[in-house]
C-alpha cells in the first residue's frame, strides 16, 4: 500500500451559505481515508497556498467541523479573487512547490467556473512536472452558471438553492411593506445579484408561484428599454395599485460607474450608482400612474451569508458534494469536478458524479429562453418545477450560545513554512 499524501482544500471567489458544508463533507470524509494523510487549508484559497499559509484541519476538533454546516460564507478558512493566468508561470511554479515540500498529493478547489479553471490547470501542469498530484473541484456558486444549458454536466451548484430561497422570503417579505405602504410608496424595487444570469432574480417566482402578486421580473439577458420599464411598471399600478419589481443587478440602465475585481467580474455592489437606484429614479422623475413614490431595497452580500435562510436540501447536496469530491481525490481520479445530476421521476433525488475539469473549467450557462414568459418580466412553471425542489420545505434549525449563533473557530495552527516568503505575481505591481 503506498504512503499516504497530504490533502490541501482552497476556496475561491464570492461564498455561499453553504460553501462550509462542501468543506465539511471533504473533511470528515478525508479523515476515514487511507490514502489521504493531513488535511490542511489554504488560507484565502490559491493565496493562501502562494503563500505557503496552510491551516492544519486535522487537529481541529471535531465539534468545530461539525459546525460548518451552521457556519455561513468563508471566515473559517477564508477565500480568494485571485485568479492563476497563464502567463503567471512563477506563480505556477510555487503552488507545485509548496505542494512539494509539504508532501501534498491530493488538492480540491471548492469555487465557481474560475476556480474550475486555476484547479484544471494545476492538475494539467503537475502531471507535466511529474508530481503526483490528484487535483479535484468541488462545486458552488450561488449564480448557478457553472457547467452547461442543458443542465448535463450539473444539474445545479451548491449554494444557489439558498440563494433561491434567500429571495422567496425576501419577495413575500417586501410584498407585505408594499401592500401595506402602498398609499405612499406604490413600487418597491428590490435588486438581486446575478451579473449575467438570471436565475437569483428568477427566483423571486417561488414567492408567488401561482401569480396573485403584482410582481415584475426584469433579468439582465431580457433587456428592455427604461421606457418600456416604466410603462410596465405603469400598467400594473392601473391594474393593482401597486407593483414589486425584482431586477437583476446585471440589467442594463447605462453606466454605474462600476469596479471590477481581479477576475474581471463587474462588483455591483461596490459601484458608484446602483441599478435598482437608476430605475427607481427614472420612474420617479418620469411620473408614476399612482399617488405616491418608487422606492429601492438593494440587498448586498447578504444574499449569500445569510444562515438563517440557507435552505436544507442544499446543506445536504453540498456536504454530500464534498464527501464525493474526497472520493475523487482518495481514488486518485484527478482532473475532475464533483457533480450534482438530477435524478429522473416525479419525486426530487439526486445523485452524485464527475465532470471533467476543462467541460467546466470558464464555463458559462446561460438562463434557459423558453423559462422567459411570453411577457418579458415573468418565468414559466417549468423553471419554478426546476427550482422549487432546491429551496427545502423548512427553515434551518441554528445552534446557539448565549442568544448568539454558534460559528466554527478554528484554532490558528499552521503548518510549519519551509520555504523563503513569497509575493504572489499579480501583487507585485500594486
Amino acid at each position: 500500500m503506498s504512503r499516504p499524501k497530504n490533502l490541501v482544500i482552497a476556496q475561491s471567489g464570492g461564498p455561499s451559505p453553504v460553501i462550509n458544508s462542501t468543506l465539511r463533507g471533504i473533511v470528515e470524509a478525508a479523515r476515514d481515508m487511507d490514502s489521504i494523510g493531513t488535511i490542511y487549508a489554504a488560507r484565502h484559497g490559491i493565496e493562501g497556498v502562494l503563500k505557503e499559509e496552510l491551516l492544519d484541519l486535522s487537529v481541529q476538533s471535531a465539534e468545530e467541523v461539525a459546525l460548518l454546516r451552521f457556519t455561513p460564507a468563508a471566515g473559517s478558512i477564508g477565500t480568494c479573487r485571485y485568479k492563476l493566468k497563464g502567463d503567471q508561470q512563477e506563480d505556477f511554479a510555487r503552488c507545485l512547490e509548496v505542494f512539494r515540500a509539504h508532501d501534498v498529493g491530493h488538492f480540491i478547489y471548492i469555487g465557481g467556473n474560475d476556480s474550475m479553471d486555476t484547479a484544471n490547470k494545476i492538475a494539467k501542469l503537475a502531471v507535466e512536472q511529474g508530481l503526483d498530484l490528484v487535483g479535484v473541484g468541488g462545486p458552488k456558486t450561488i449564480d448557478n452558471d457553472v457547467g452547461d444549458s442543458e443542465f448535463k454536466l450539473i444539474d445545479h451548484t451548491p449554494g444557489y438553492g439558498s440563494a433561491a430561497k434567500y429571495w422567496m422570503h425576501a419577495v413575500q417579505n417586501a410584498n407585505e411593506e408594499n401592500m401595506g405602504s402602498s398609499p405612499a410608496d406604490p413600487v418597491l424595487v428590490l435588486q438581486a445579484m446575478g451579473r449575467k444570469i438570471g436565475f437569483i432574480p428568477a427566483a423571486a417566482r417561488l414567492a408567488d408561484p401561482h401569480r396573485e402578486l403584482p410582481l415584475q421580473i426584469y433579468m439582465a439577458e431580457n433587456h428592455c428599454s427604461m421606457d418600456q420599464l416604466a410603462d410596465q411598471v405603469n400598467d400594473q399600478l392601473k391594474r393593482d395599485g401597486r407593483c414589486v419589481v425584482v431586477i437583476s443587478e446585471g440589467f442594463d440602465v447605462g453606466d454605474l460607474g462600476l469596479r471590477r475585481d481581479s477576475f474581471g467580474h463587474a462588483q455591483f455592489s461596490a459601484s458608484k450608482m446602483t441599478v435598482a437606484q437608476c430605475v427607481v429614479n427614472y420612474l420617479n422623475e418620469r411620473g408614476l400612474a399612482a399617488k405616491g413614490s418608487a422606492r429601492a431595497n438593494v440587498p448586498g452580500t447578504d444574499q449569500r451569508h445569510s444562515m438563517a435562510y440557507a435552505s436544507t436540501v442544499d446543506l445536504d447536496e453540498a456536504y454530500a458534494a464534498g464527501q464525493y469530491a474526497a472520493y475523487l481525490c482518495a481514488s486518485g481520479q484527478s482532473g475532475y469536478m464533483a457533480s450534482i445530476l438530477r435524478n429522473e421521476g416525479v419525486s426530487y433525488s439526486v445523485r452524485y458524479d464527475k465532470v471533467p475539469l476543462d467541460q467546466v473549467a470558464n464555463s458559462e450557462r446561460t438562463f434557459p429562453k423558453q423559462w422567459i414568459a411570453p411577457s418579458g418580466v415573468d418565468v414559466t412553471d417549468d423553471f419554478v418545477h426546476y427550482a422549487k425542489p432546491l429551496i427545502g420545505q423548512e427553515m434551518v434549525t441554528l445552534p446557539m450560545m448565549d442568544g448568539r449563533q454558534r460559528l466554527t473557530r478554528f484554532q490558528a495552527i499552521y503548518a510549519q513554512q519551509k520555504l523563503p516568503a513569497y509575493t504572489p505575481q499579480a501583487d507585485r505591481t500594486k
